[in-house]
């Protein structure tokens, strides 16, 4: 950090609280401070230039610096730079992104409702599925269904929800009724012996044991992401989600599909529930709807769920929630222009392609000592480090080795994101092979200085 008392660093370190960040250590190292981005780059305050192999925060699809995207969000200030949604009112983009996000989405999804962030739309989804069972004369179909390890926001509900330790630890969460499952993570959760297809099993079992325990007519739904992101980058099993559906169908609980990561092409498929064949109530998507150009989030859920809700709304005279962001026409505008972007420009396909280049090139570190797993689908990626091969022995502590693995990749113009010890990677979507070979190249040099930091 510069030592100059007016740095920009400095007055970082005096005004800001940041998120995901031990505030005392940041106090002693002050930021990096992004000034500027051209496609898979972005550039520091100092000039430094990095690969963003995290599209910024799994989010930024059609890489920075996009003029369609700035000239959208110009034209749409210059002519309703803000509207509210609240009693009856809407505006042109909202009404044409809801009708785009209907037609590229699953048949039963056939409803929006817009948030700001991928929290606000799972804490919404938590209230609107109570308003309806409370609508539909079920009170007590309350509970959510999560998994350790999965990431669904950090608002009181959605939080709960989440199933990741540090998201709950010193906040009292969970605050509502959820309970959560095994994370479908065969090679970190699979018992010795077991195959996957008994993993499976085991986990559809788990599954029926607690809605059987805990009363299906007290479960409202399960919600999970379709390749579980923040967590570590774990795809699921094969026929896991299959299974899951099955079990939820049978006993009238509704299944919700969190793209917020997954969605608008990043597993080489529109959405990741195309991928793995989930037909959800309820899918959520942010991030890449607008590449976080704006913040916007959609719910999309079933006709039937709609009628519920809205014959409830009729009944007690509104439906009582909403944020003043909700279908901002700015946000709205950058999201259509953005959705054209990747249709125009073949992004799903790109990243399906450029997908398979990262998966090969990472697949060479299966091999190296320190890495226990490559896993990933399309442009979505993790390599997991490990203190011992054999036994898959975790760090001690959580992060001795990916702390300074992310603090080399800097040195060597790359930025990753380490989950622990769980390396991931999330490339902008416009990334092309050969691109994807120097971010590996990058990140290659890192795992080597990381090594020898670890073995001095």
């Amino acid at each position: 950090m510069s030592a100059l008392p007016n740095s920009i660093q400095a007055r970082d370190v005096r005004y800001l609280l940041h998120p995901v960040t031990n505030a005392r250590r940041h106090e002693e190292t002050g930021p990096i401070v992004i000034e500027s981005g051209d496609g898979i780059y972005v550039t520091d305050s100092d000039g430094r230039q990095y690969i963003e192999a995290m599209a910024g925060l799994w989010s930024v699809g059609v890489g920075f610096g996009e003029k369609r995207l700035a000239d959208a969000a110009h034209r749409q200030m210059l002519k309703l730079p803000f509207y509210h949604s609240f009693s009856s009112k809407s505006n042109e983009p909202a009404i044409l992104l809801a009708e785009k996000l209907v037609e590229i989405s699953h048949e039963r999804l056939q409803r929006v409702f817009f948030t700001n962030s991928g929290s606000e739309a799972n804490d919404t989804v938590v209230k609107m599925i109570w308003y309806l069972n409370n609508a539909r004369g079920k009170p007590q179909k309350k509970t959510f269904l999560s998994r350790l390890g999965a990431y669904h926001g950090i608002t009181i509900a959605s939080g709960s929800l989440t199933g990741l330790p540090t998201n709950h630890r010193d906040f009292d969460l969970p605050a509502i009724p959820v309970k959560h499952l095994t994370c479908p993570h065969y090679w970190r959760q699979g018992r010795e012996g077991e195959s996957e297809a008994d993993f499976v099993d085991r986990l559809a079992q788990e599954l029926e044991d607690v809605i059987a325990e805990a009363g299906a007519d007290t479960i409202a739904a399960f919600i999970g992401e379709p390749l579980m992101g923040a967590g570590g980058v774990m795809p699921p099993p094969e026929g896991y989600w299959v299974r899951v559906q099955e079990i939820c169908r049978r006993h009238d609980i509704l299944i919700v599909a969190d793209e917020v990561i997954n969605g608008f092409g990043r597993l080489g498929t529109m959405f990741a529930s195309d991928y793995y064949g989930i037909d959800p109530d309820v899918m959520v998507v942010s991030k890449q709807i607008t590449s976080s150009y704006q913040p916007l989030a959609a719910i999309l859920f079933s006709d039937e769920i709609y009628q519920g809700i809205a014959d409830n709304t009729a009944k007690i005279g509104t439906f009582g929630h909403g944020f003043t962001a909700s279908a901002h026409p700015v946000a709205c505008a950058v999201g259509l222009e953005n959705l054209a972007i990747i249709e125009e420009n073949g992004l799903v396909a790109n990243a399906k392609a450029s997908g398979e280049v990262l998966q090969r090139e990472l697949a060479r570190f299966r091999s190296h000592p320190l890495v226990g797993e490559v896993r990933g689908v399309g442009l979505i990626a993790a390599v997991e480090l490990v203190a011992d091969k054999a036994t898959k022995a975790r760090f001690d502590p959580v992060g001795k080795a990916g702390a300074p693995l992310f603090g080399f990749g800097h040195e060597h113009g790359v930025i990753v994101r380490a989950i622990g010890d769980q390396i991931a990677f999330c490339p902008p979507m416009i990334i092309r092979p050969d691109e994807v070979v120097e971010m590996v190249a990058r990140f290659e040099r890192a795992l080597t200085d990381t090594a020898a930091h670890l073995a001095a």
